[in-house]
């Protein structure tokens, strides 16, 4: 059984989803130790979810162990969270991973987070197959809904988002010097963006000390971490997207006395976008004479309106996704049986066909009509365990293959007789 406690922009408020993904990489070994199959977590910056895959699922017994996984009181999360169950599960998985589900629709930066979340529980030793096969089609969904619908041409990114809010302020973004604090996957579409709109005077500075092959790989200026305050202090534009917590506080603005000579903090306008999640700015940089902050709480409420003929396609396209995940997942459910069913019939067979050749079937004819009348026998019961499988119902065949042959539809079981 599959479920799914997800947390959101749409649920939770951002204070909330800020520490939950502070240690999102403590909660599946968690919920591994508290006796599921396989957790996959995916946290990003409007959302949490726990993906889990056990016999049972208790839903209140998942959400206590995020909660003592996160270190959050259980009652900070009522009321933050919904839960998806079993056949609901890849549908919103689908819908996630297309950015149906994203603050702003169409966005595009969540595919490569499922994907991440899908390796990080690998490393972890947390994934189980029903939930390799659940992200891998979910990538596979995401690729068809850009394929084939206008989603990602009508959706735009956060990234995206936060730079045409800044369009506002900045008239010339050729004459702009910014700051680039990370060198993730949002620091290269940030770069990018910004290259599009004209933006030549950049460097970056990383907290975890990769500023430099960054900056040789995309062609901008690396700042070493003595630099990083003189830096800060004479940039127009500043975007944070690190996973470090608090890299721009107060202290990168203070005027040092041997400082270079420039154009200091309170002498002309400065804008600080925080993408971070958790927050990489403290939001008492706000407060300082000349500086804005525009962060991911005040973005998501300039997000625009889902365009939605490209959302009722895109959707369309999740579901059918969905609709054949189950089918697929479905027909597996009988294999174990319906090969169990075919290994017994063939045994059965080759001993008649064994007998015919002792008896002098010389030209094959008999072990010929045998064999066809094999398959026609088998394509039935075939064809209806698929059926059944479809409607639910693959208990319906398992037991009537135990009475009626008295073969055991196991899994082992069958694929050893397959492979005899």
């Amino acid at each position: 059984m599959l479920l799914c406690v997800t947390a959101s922009h749409k649920t939770a408020s951002f204070e909330l989803l800020e520490r939950l993904s502070r240690q999102p990489e403590t909660v599946a070994p968690s919920l591994m130790a508290a006796g599921v199959q396989g957790a996959v977590v995916l946290a990003t910056c409007n959302r949490f979810e726990a993906y889990v895959e056990a016999e049972e699922v208790d839903s209140e017994a998942v959400i206590e162990t995020v909660a003592q996984a996160t270190g959050i009181p259980s009652a900070d999360l009522d009321g933050s969270y919904q839960v998806v169950e079993d056949s609901h599960v890849a549908e919103h998985l689908f819908a996630v991973a297309s950015g149906l589900e994203s603050v702003v629709s169409g966005e595009g930066e969540i595919a490569g987070q499922v994907r991440r979340a899908l390796s990080g529980a690998r490393e972890q030793g947390t994934t189980s197959p029903q939930l390799e096969r659940l992200f891998q089609r979910a990538s596979q969904a995401q690729r068809k809904v850009k394929n084939v619908t206008a989603l990602h041409r009508a959706g735009r990114s956060l990234v995206r988002l936060s730079l045409e809010l800044a369009d506002s302020r900045i008239a010339d973004w050729s004459t702009q010097r910014v700051l680039l604090v990370g060198t993730g996957s949002y620091a290269a579409v940030t770069l990018a963006s910004l290259r599009q709109r004209g933006a030549v005077d950049i460097s970056v500075y990383s907290p975890s000390g990769r500023a430099v092959p960054f900056a040789q790989k995309h062609g901008i200026r690396p700042v070493s971490p003595g630099d990083y305050a003189n830096v800060a202090q004479h940039s127009s534009l500043l975007i944070t997207c690190t996973s470090a917590e608090m890299v721009l506080g107060p202290a990168q603005f203070e005027r040092r006395p041997d400082a270079a000579a420039g154009c200091p903090v309170g002498t002309h306008s400065q804008l600080v976008i925080d993408l971070g999640m958790p927050r990489n700015v403290d939001p008492a940089v706000a407060q300082l004479e000349g500086v804005a902050l525009l962060d991911l709480e005040t973005i998501r409420l300039h997000a625009p309106l889902e365009e939605l003929h490209a959302t009722d396609a895109a959707r369309h396209v999740v579901r059918e996704a969905a609709e054949s995940f189950h089918l697929d997942g479905s027909r597996q459910s009988v294999t174990p049986a319906v090969v169990a069913l075919r290994t017994h019939i063939f045994g059965l067979l080759e001993a008649e066909i064994d007998r015919a050749r002792r008896r002098g079937d010389e030209n094959g004819r008999v072990e010929q009509a045998m064999r066809h009348l094999a398959g026609v026998l088998l394509h039935t019961p075939t064809t209806r365990a698929h059926e059944l499988a479809a409607e639910g119902r693959a208990d319906e065949f398992h037991a009537a293959l135990e009475t009626l042959y008295g073969l055991s539809a196991e899994p082992n079981t069958a694929s050893d007789a397959a492979t005899a």
